[in-house]
């Protein structure tokens, strides 16, 4: 049972908005807001529920960060609707008492944080992450804090669009272990998530040989020169065609059909259910997409000997580097970052494996597991 449940309808376009608080700790819940046609009220407290697991599962005892509840919010509308913007002002406007108060927020699938930004300072707001910032004996010097973590620029992309991706990366690459050099992988979508794990997998190595974004696959079975494409693809995460590097193709193919060994879905909910994860090529699929697989789908992967790193582990990253930065628990830097990301997230995903191997469970079930202990 939710802690709180709303739904909104707009009165200009009659698109539905959700809002679920699965739970509060501190008296606060954390969780990001995302924008897709057919956004549903089971779908945000899916991600719902999985924001407190998140929140719990890296918990860093001695933190000045310590693990909120979890919180998320949906909207039915898709990001490219001609009153997006409208709609998603409109939607904070409702909720701007509950931001206030029991929820903080930031982007997620279909929205972008600097849109979020505009719009809180549109309907009077300091931040989308205004319920947290009470907590700070000075919110101001914190929020300065995040402001300059958001600034950083590593080659070309924002330190705030890569630590998601890195962490999913970190996750992917230990639980690959030695045999991450010799590995292909294949990502389903390249926004700020598929495009920073798709960077952090290539600088270690792995060979990229498929990309899904919203238009289709590009394929490179010798591996696709990722910073090549980074530099083509708009906000959306779209590759632009005209530019792809020699020996890429486009492919009709799913990006389920091609051979790899690590897949990492990064794109939509329940991208991998009980129709699809029999075609599961991969040993190892590594979710940076939010509920990315189906129970259902998970269990037929499990009963294969196929490896899923859950969600609420793999992209973490995002989450926690926005609360350390906060709470003054890393310096707003490139290094610092993944320095806590490294150490947090390699120790988890073995703990993770090791323990789901020695009770012959699901990674998910150790992971929550491990949640559950750390907020015990």
């Amino acid at each position: 049972m939710s802690y709180l449940e709303v739904t909104w309808t707009d009165e200009v376009t009659g698109c539905r908005g959700y809002l679920v608080v699965d739970a509060l700790r501190q008296g606060v819940s954390s969780g990001g807001l995302r924008m897709r046609e057919g956004c549903t009220l089971d779908e945000v407290r899916d991600l719902a529920r999985g924001m407190t697991l998140k929140e719990a599962v890296v918990r860093v005892p001695g933190d000045r960060y310590q693990p909120f509840g979890g919180g998320k919010g949906g909207i039915d509308c898709s990001p490219h609707h001609p009153d997006a913007r409208g709609v998603l002002r409109r939607y904070l406007q409702a909720m701007r008492p509950l931001l206030e108060t029991v929820w903080s927020t930031g982007e997620d699938l279909g929205v972008r944080q600097d849109v979020l930004d505009e719009l809180a300072g549109e309907i009077g707001l300091r931040s989308t992450i205004e319920a947290v910032l009470r907590l700070l004996p000075d919110p101001e010097a914190g929020l300065a804090q995040v402001k300059a973590g958001f600034a950083v620029d590593v080659d070309g992309i924002s330190l705030a669009d890569l630590v998601g991706g890195y962490g999913v990366a970190t996750c992917a690459l230990t639980a690959l272990g030695a045999s991450a050099p010799s590995s292909r992988a294949v990502i389903q979508g390249f926004g700020s998530m598929g495009g920073a794990t798709a960077r952090y997998l290539a600088r270690a190595g792995v060979r990229v040989v498929g990309i899904a974004d919203a238009d289709g696959l590009v394929v490179n079975p010798s591996g696709l020169d990722v910073e090549h494409l980074l530099r083509h693809r708009d906000s959306f995460g779209r590759i632009d065609r005209s530019q792809l590097a020699p020996g890429d193709a486009v492919s009709s193919d799913s990006w389920l059909d091609v051979p790899c060994d690590l897949l990492v879905p990064a794109a939509v909910s329940y991208a991998l259910t009980s129709d699809t994860a029999p075609t599961v090529r991969a040993r190892l699929v590594v979710e940076a997409a939010n509920v990315a697989t189906t129970p259902a789908a998970e269990a037929l992967l499990h009963a294969r000997g196929v490896v899923v790193v859950p969600d609420f582990v793999a992209n973490v990253a995002t989450n926690a580097w926005w609360w350390w930065t906060l709470f003054g628990d890393i310096a707003p830097t490139a290094d610092s970052a993944y320095a806590k990301i490294s150490a947090v997230l390699e120790a988890l995903t073995r703990s993770v494996l090791s323990q789901a191997a020695a009770s012959g469970v699901m990674p998910r079930v150790a992971a929550e597991a491990i949640a559950r202990s750390r907020v015990a």
